[in-house]
């Protein structure tokens, strides 16, 4: 059985900010059983959650519908050694 490919994160720069701002990274909620809340996006990189690239995709699809201000940020996914 190979082992889950668990190295993604999640990063989103907001794009009025020209670079001046570090980016902000996914920190995902999940319930006692496992299932998907929701995601706060927080400033430390080494605390974000590292996911599968489908997980990724699920935090950037919940951020999109769920977060007003979604349009302001350029979120994309990126390998865990970037």
């Amino acid at each position: 059985m190979e082992p889950i490919d668990q190295r993604y994160l999640v990063q989103q720069n907001k794009l009025a900010d020209d670079g001046k701002k570090p980016p902000v990274f996914a920190k995902v909620m999940r319930s006692k059983e496992g299932k998907f809340e929701g995601v706060s996006f927080i400033k430390n990189k080494e605390k974000a959650t590292i996911m599968t690239i489908a997980e990724a995709q699920e935090v950037i699809d919940w951020a999109g519908r769920k977060k007003e201000n979604a349009r302001e940020y350029a979120t994309k996914i990126i390998c865990l050694g970037q």
